[in-house]
């Protein structure tokens, strides 16, 4: 298991080390009891896997990326989030689904600044414990939620076409609505706490700092590593993205045959948003998963396999985090709802003497209508 901390990384670790700490990572095996006779590892051997990668370019290029994704990400959720509140919010189904996702993934978003400075600063964790675990929650509670979110929306658009297109938002559905938001919430804060109860700031041994990193009970702490790798799989991929792909199938045959080219278009949709999560995180719980069949020592060791999972796991998490840029785009500027509401919100602002801010209020669908794609093509 490598000690390389950085944001979400499954919630495994927080931040990573500098290739100078590698004896931290020998620290970590024997807490794991990854040096015994059975995995035929001496330290010589140990070492034999460091210096396969340059790990100041290598953690400068993660900090990269990770600022990207800051920047796109906190500007296209924040402007998500002050066009939805400045909108009527009883215009759409969805509504709400959309405002909570969008809220999640720019809390996702806003954590990246402080382990980009710990990754600056070759892995150590200059913040304290607190922060450590604080942090680490925060990113977690949000990356959670905002997967919860994106099944909810699926399984709400196909209810909404199929069960309830000719009824009325009512104020019932809308409290239930509520109320499952709220359950999405709680349940992402479950989700997260066992891995955050356990991070700490450690001090390191070997020079003058500390990361921070889990620390699990010494009397099983691979089994803790593993539950929580494979519960991170369960609730973030494995449960989440067969519900998100059988809904949308389900409601792209929902389709009114109204035209050829409307159909093309709106399944088309509707398997952009099926590919973009596939896309997003099979890339990252196939590496997670690989990394846990070696934990449970089903893969041998190899240094060839470790630097392969040390990589590839920093990378996919990295890549996982572009989802946060991506929703806002797919789930509402392809909404015509949101389209029309960011024009009023910019262009017609001071424009209601004219009448057009009029005439785009009149030219709102709905929600039902939307999902549905009855009308013209949203794109």
């Amino acid at each position: 298991m490598r000690t390389q901390h950085e944001p979400g990384r499954c919630n495994l670790v927080a931040m990573s080390l500098s290739a100078n700490d590698l004896s931290e990572l020998i620290e970590l095996w024997e807490e794991l009891n990854l040096t015994s006779a059975d995995h035929n590892l001496s330290h010589v051997e140990a070492l034999r896997c460091s210096g396969t990668v340059n790990q100041t370019a290598f953690l400068h290029t993660l900090s990269v990326l990770y600022i990207f994704i800051f920047l796109v990400g906190l500007a296209a959720n924040a402007l998500v989030v002050w066009v939805n509140l400045r909108s009527d919010r009883n215009r759409y189904e969805t509504h709400l689904y959309i405002l909570n996702l969008a809220i999640a993934d720019l809390c996702v978003v806003a954590t990246l600044p402080i382990w980009v400075t710990s990754l600056l600063k070759g892995g150590q964790w200059p913040f304290g414990e607190s922060v450590c675990k604080l942090t680490h929650l925060v990113f977690s509670v949000n990356l959670f939620s905002s997967i919860f979110f994106l099944a909810c929306m699926s399984v709400d658009r196909y209810l909404s076409v199929t069960l309830f297109g000719d009824t009325p938002d009512s104020r019932r559905k809308k409290v239930v609505r509520r109320l499952i938001c709220v359950l999405v919430w709680m349940m992402a804060l479950v989700a997260s706490i066992p891995d955050t109860y356990f991070l700490q700031a450690v001090k390191s041994a070997h020079y003058d700092g500390a990361i921070c990193r889990p620390v699990y009970p010494p009397s099983n702490p691979k089994e803790w590593m593993v539950g929580i790798q494979l519960s991170f799989f369960a609730l973030g991929f494995a449960i989440p993205f067969p519900v998100i792909t059988i809904f949308y199938l389900l409601l792209a045959t929902t389709i009114p045959p109204t035209s050829d080219q409307e159909r093309r278009v709106s399944r088309r949709i509707i398997l952009t948003y099926i590919v973009v999560f596939l896309v997003c995180w099979l890339p990252f719980h196939t590496v997670l998963l690989l990394d846990t069949l070696s934990l449970l020592n089903l893969l041998p060791f190899s240094c060839r396999l470790e630097n392969f999972l040390d990589v590839s796991l920093h990378l996919t998490q990295c890549f996982s985090l572009v989802h946060c840029c991506v929703n806002p785009i797919l789930y509402n500027s392809l909404n015509r709802n949101y389209r029309y509401d960011l024009m009023k919100a910019f262009i017609f602002k001071y424009s209601t003497k004219t009448g057009l801010t009029r005439l785009i209020d009149a030219s709102h669908v709905s929600e039902t209508e939307y999902s549905a794609m009855t009308t013209d093509s949203p794109m």
